[in-house]
């Protein structure tokens, strides 16, 4: 449903992302990778040119298609489980760049896969993500991704192909001459939100809304981020908090997709900073497992808020790098389950090392789950100097 000249600004905007993303500059011969669905082939091709014609070393990899990831979860031995193809650990010690194009041919053929074989996959790959997070804390690695529309994502939807192609052509601009001049806008005005948030010396955030009554504890050193390139389209600004003060009661009422897995209504009883009670209308012995999944499965890795005036999403749209950017009438928040984001540390993350992550209650997990609440809502930030002030109403910052 995209046209050749969406594609080509679809591909601008992710080279601008992949820019923004890395706090190093690119430079001639450095190497890329695009990862992709078959469906985003044509997409991958005008990236794969455009990064040549930047001196960019393109190295490009198809992703399973559903059939053979579900052979392999099926089939597999422990041993081929936990297998790492050879060169791979050497690829990602020297990626500079990553673009994953996700277009699924399906999203719940993993349904009824033993969750606990998913999750023993995502801990034995997790060492090459820890290489990737560091190389990037040095300003040697940037990624973003994308979705391209499938039938498969439109039909989970219940949008046709025009309609879910649509919602990624306004999100993203690419209805627009110059895409990456509106994205530059945007980015303005998020920079002077954060501005304002980072300001205040932040003891912590009370949620509030109909199913929701939640503390979020900033933590020492922390600091909101917001359009890094890292998602196209993405409109949230967030930070990593201190898990250990996460108290309270969290509801997603926007349903999410996982590992080929519908979970829907998801209740979650925060209890000395980790979920103590777990309930979900749809999805709730998945949910349980992927909790469990490590140590770090059942704390909060990352809040997140998204402000309607920037966002032009108003569907579900089956896939969280949309969902947790949904705009509509309200805005949304989210919280993620699983690891933090070490690009929230306020100072040089090359100085953070494992033991300081820790002792910061940043939090380290193979799992990294968004949970979106769409109600109407109120985040009041919580003083050191005791002052209370409202951030978020109504789907707005404040400021």
């Amino acid at each position: 449903m995209f046209t050749e000249k969406h594609l080509d600004r679809y591909a601008d905007v992710l080279l601008c992302g992949l820019k923004l993303a890395r706090t190093g500059r690119f430079k001639k011969n450095d190497i890329v990778a695009i990862r992709y669905n078959v469906s985003a082939i044509r997409l991958a091709e005008i990236l794969h040119a455009k990064l040549l014609d930047m001196g960019i070393n393109p190295v490009q990899r198809m992703n399973h298609t559903s059939t053979m990831e579900r052979n392999f979860f099926e089939l597999s031995n422990h041993k081929q489980i936990v297998f790492q193809p050879p060169g791979e650990e050497e690829l990602v010690r020297n990626l500079n760049g990553s673009i994953f194009l996700y277009a699924p041919e399906s999203i719940t053929h993993l349904g009824n896969i033993d969750p606990n074989k998913i999750g023993k996959a995502a801990v034995a790959k997790k060492y090459l993500r820890d290489i990737l997070d560091r190389r990037d804390e040095e300003g040697l690695f940037g990624w973003t991704m994308c979705v391209f529309p499938t039938k498969e994502l439109a039909r989970h939807a219940r949008l046709t192909m025009k309609e879910y192609s649509n919602q990624i052509v306004k999100a993203c601009f690419l209805n627009r001459t110059s895409p990456v001049s509106h994205w530059q806008t945007i980015l303005k005005n998020v920079t002077s939100i954060k501005k304002w948030l980072n300001s205040m010396k932040v003891n912590f955030y009370h949620i509030e809304s109909e199913n929701i009554d939640l503390e979020i504890t900033q933590g020492d050193k922390r600091k909101w981020i917001g359009l890094s390139g890292h998602n196209i389209p993405s409109f949230e600004i967030f930070l990593s908090p201190d898990w250990r003060g996460t108290k309270g009661l969290y509801f997603a009422n926007q349903p999410s997709y996982r590992s080929g897995n519908f979970v829907k209504n998801v209740r979650l009883e925060f209890k000395k900073g980790a979920v103590n009670k777990i309930e979900a209308q749809i999805g709730e012995n998945f949910a349980k497992n992927q909790l469990s999944m490590d140590k770090g499965a059942n704390k909060v890795g990352e809040f997140s808020l998204t402000d309607k005036r920037f966002s032009k999403i108003n569907k579900f749209m089956a896939n969280t790098l949309f969902d947790e950017n949904y705009g509509g009438k309200y805005g949304n928040c989210h919280v993620a389950l699983g690891s933090s984001y070490s690009d929230t540390y306020d100072g040089d993350p090359k100085g953070l090392t494992k033991e300081l992550k820790k002792k910061l209650g940043f939090n380290d997990s193979a799992l990294h789950w968004d949970l979106v609440n769409t109600e109407k809502k109120r985040v009041v930030a919580n003083l050191a100097s005791g002052k209370r002030v409202t951030i978020y109403e109504n789907g707005k910052f404040t400021m």
